[in-house]
């Protein structure tokens, strides 16, 4: 009797069209990445307030430019009162393995704020070889 191997891939059968487009439709509606920030950054688009929600020695060791340092455990109504309500707030950490970013955007949203994660945070960013600054804001 011959042996069947079930592909790893396709043993599970692949979604219909329409759910995989929901699916990725609503992944980029809560994320976006290193590139597209640095293109909106470098086009002077400002529709997003970019938040650096690592610590602040982190923060000062370097951050991606234009980013406001807020630690996620201080995103709270009032350190959020200078940014009108429908203010979009982009949030990263320190990369895949820091869950800081959530956290944020988690806060974020309990408090009724619009939001998106930057994954890969400051490792994707260095590993694109995008610039940072230092210092404090």
């Amino acid at each position: 009797m011959p042996l069947t191997i079930t592909s790893r891939v396709a043993g599970i059968a692949a979604a219909d069209a329409q759910t995989a487009l929901d699916h990725y439709e609503k992944l980029l509606s809560l994320e976006t990445d290193c590139w597209d920030v640095h293109a909106d950054l470098e086009d002077g688009n400002r529709e997003f307030v970019l938040l650096d929600v690592r610590s602040p020695e982190l923060f000062a060791a370097g951050h991606v430019p234009t980013a406001r340092n807020l630690p996620h455990g201080r995103i709270t109504e009032r350190n959020l009162a200078e940014y009108p309500g429908e203010t979009l707030f982009v949030v990263y950490c320190g990369g895949p393995h820091c869950n800081g970013a959530d956290r944020a955007a988690a806060r974020l949203a309990r408090l009724g704020r619009k939001v998106k994660k930057m994954i890969g945070g400051v490792q994707g960013w260095r590993e694109e070889g995008f610039h940072f600054e230092a210092g404090g804001e």
